[in-house]
């Protein structure tokens, strides 16, 4: 999907966001400045800081996602999700792969940590990619990690496979969780 389609439901939720909900967004968005916050008088202005402060983009509404559940905005959460289900690529690896895919993701974020950077690198990810990754969950690295193999399979595409993470794995001396993944895709079949 593209950018302005992205905008235009940007546009959507701001125009359906009483006053009181938008106060109540700009509260719940601790790591925006308060002049900035005293500036904002539209979601569309509060959808701006998030943009450029890389909360929200077309790839991770996460952010967002998870403070309109906070004001009780459900169909708002569905007019992101929506956006975020029809700009999925078609371009992924079939079913069954993907299945494999999350089992990996799920295990990889449980144990991976601090050396995400690590494994990003070996996976061919770009620094300046990396960094926007770490600024999504700065606190959290189970999705950072997340974030991460999202950001991967992306780029890589239908050419995403799971023996390709377990191989990064090795390489990055992680062998002990891609032997957990191993066995988790084993246990699968």
């Amino acid at each position: 999907m593209s950018d302005l389609q992205f905008k235009a439901v940007l546009l959507e939720i701001s125009n359906q966001l009483s006053p009181d909900e938008l106060d109540r967004l700009k509260f719940l968005c601790g790591n925006i400045g308060k002049r900035d916050l005293e500036k904002i008088d539209t979601g569309i202005r509060l959808f701006q800081i998030m943009t450029e402060r890389c909360d929200l983009t077309t790839t991770n509404t996460q952010y967002l996602t998870d403070r309109l559940k906070r004001i009780q905005r459900p169909d708002l959460v569905e007019k992101l999700n929506n956006f975020e289900s029809q700009s999925e690529d078609p371009d992924q690896p079939d079913e069954a792969e993907r299945a494999k895919l999350d089992i990996a993701t799920g295990v990889i974020a449980e144990k991976l940590g601090k050396p995400w950077r690590k494994l990003g690198r070996k996976l061919g990810l770009k620094e300046v990619k990396l960094e926007s990754i770490s600024k999504m969950h700065p606190t959290d690295l189970e999705e950072t990690v997340i974030e991460l193999l999202k950001e991967w399979r992306k780029s890589r595409g239908a050419e995403a496979k799971t023996t390709e993470l377990t191989e990064a794995l090795r390489a990055c001396q992680f062998n002990l969780t891609a032997d957990t993944v191993e066995d988790k895709l084993k246990a699968m079949q």
